[in-house]
C-alpha cells in the first residue's frame, strides 16, 4: 500500500539523515558529513544541527502521538545552541521527551560528534499534537 507520507521525496531525505532507532521514548540517528553541510568558513552550517534535532525530536514524537490514538505531531518550536565547531566526521544525535501532554510535547536533543563524543550541539523541539481532524493528507 502507498504511504503519502513515506513514499516521496522529503527534505530530510536530501540531508542524509540516518535514523538508527526509534520508539515512543527516544530517538536516535547520525549524519555523516559532507561538504554540502558546510558553510563557507568550511564548519557545519547551524542549520544542519537544526535539521537533526528537529528530525529526531520529531520522529519520536509522532510515534509516542500515535500510539496514544493521534495523527502524529508538527513542531512548533526549535531552539537550538551550537557549542563546538565541527567540519567532518560523523554526528550522533540522541533525543528523549521532558513532556508529553493531550496537546503539546516538548523534546531534548543532544548532538554529539561520533570520533571523541564531544557534544557540539544540543536542542530542544516543542511539537503540537494533531489529531484525525486536524489532519490532511498530502496528495
Amino acid at each position: 500500500m502507498e504511504n503519502p507520507f513515506l513514499d516521496r521525496p522529503t527534505y530530510v531525505g536530501h540531508t542524509g539523515i540516518e535514523i538508527t532507532d526509534a520508539s515512543a521514548d527516544a530517538c536516535e540517528g547520525r549524519l555523516v558529513l559532507k561538504d554540502i553541510h558546510q558553510q563557507p568558513y568550511g564548519v557545519v552550517h547551524g542549520g544542519v544541527y537544526c535539521t537533526l534535532i528537529e528530525t529526531l525530536a520529531s520522529t519520536g514524537a509522532a510515534l509516542w502521538a500515535m500510539e496514544n490514538g493521534m495523527a502524529g505531531c508538527v513542531g512548533v518550536s526549535n531552539q537550538t545552541d551550537f557549542l563546538r565547531a565541527t567540519t567532518d566526521g560523523v554526528l550522533i544525535g540522541a533525543a528523549t521527551p521532558i513532556h508529553r501532554g493531550r496537546t503539546q510535547q516538548l523534546w531534548q536533543v543532544a548532538v554529539t560528534r561520533e570520533d571523541d563524543g564531544k557534544l557540539v550541539a544540543r536542542g530542544q523541539v516543542r511539537l503540537q499534537n494533531i489529531t484525525s481532524t486536524d489532519f490532511q493528507t498530502p496528495t
